[in-house]
């Protein structure tokens, strides 16, 4: 991995360790005045635009792009992710990494971060390992409307439901609000494209993180955020930038 920016680092063909890719994926600091909880999104993309092909991300990525995703997951309090995503891409537990042990001891964390489900409908299989096996409990985000059979399932499964909009849908900028009062300050959302362009309306994305894949599908394949447009483009700044065969890594951040 050629790390190509900033421009001051000399540029070099080894692969680099976890620890480098923890230290240059770390965290900021929150500064006095700016909020608690730091949004970050971890999105892969074809030269093409297609977030996805034949449903799933996992053809458009390579081992890097991975070694990356098991990073970022591994630096993260919470990851949230949407519905569709959890049933498409057959989401299981975060785990815990024997590499990421100490630096997660250090900053506070426990062994791997909570997944965190955004749905409406609570239309879930509750009998996945997601439910019944996490190391940490799995988290329901959901609105005050839903379903309270669907609620009472939930729990059962021994996931935890928090409410974070008065009708039947989530509203991002009370799920970051809910997250950080029960101590998950460092989110990382994987999608998919609904829901980080809810993220994104809402103004409440800190940094996206965004593999360009070099490759090209076609298709009618969903861009990495979808949803309504916002009334006028956000601005982010890029923040770093590595490269390996082709596959450029990048992170931009808020302006």
């Amino acid at each position: 991995m050629r790390r190509l920016f900033p421009v001051t680092d000399r540029p070099d063909d080894r692969e680099w360790s976890l620890a480098e890719l923890a230290a240059a994926y770390a965290y900021p600091e929150p500064r006095p005045g700016e909020p608690v909880a730091w949004v970050r999104a971890n999105m892969v993309s074809t030269l093409d635009g297609a977030a996805q092909h034949d449903g799933r991300s996992q053809p458009i990525s390579n081992a890097t792009d991975m070694r990356i995703f098991g990073t970022l997951r591994a630096l993260a309090d919470v990851v949230v992710v949407g519905a569709e995503t959890v049933r498409q891409e057959g989401y299981r537990p975060a785990r815990a990494r024997a590499e990421f042990a100490g630096l997660r001891k250090a900053a506070g964390q426990g062994p791997a971060p909570a997944i965190a489900v955004v749905t409406a409908s609570l239309d879930l299989d509750f009998s996945l390992p997601l439910f019944t096996s996490p190391l940490v409990p799995t988290l329901i985000l959901t609105g005050a409307a839903a379903a309270p059979d669907r609620i009472v399932a939930a729990e059962k499964a021994g996931a935890r439901v928090v409410v974070a909009g008065d009708g039947v849908g989530v509203e991002p900028a009370r799920a970051v609000r809910a997250l950080a009062e029960l101590g998950y300050t460092r989110l990382l959302t994987e999608g998919g494209p609904r829901l980080l362009g809810q993220l994104v309306a809402a103004g409440v994305l800190d940094e996206l993180c965004l593999t360009v894949s070099p490759m090209l599908t076609a298709g009618d394949a969903q861009r990495i955020a979808g949803g309504p447009s916002v009334a006028v483009p956000q601005r982010f700044a890029l923040a770093s930038l590595l490269e390996e065969a082709g596959f450029l890594f990048s992170r931009y951040r808020r302006s």
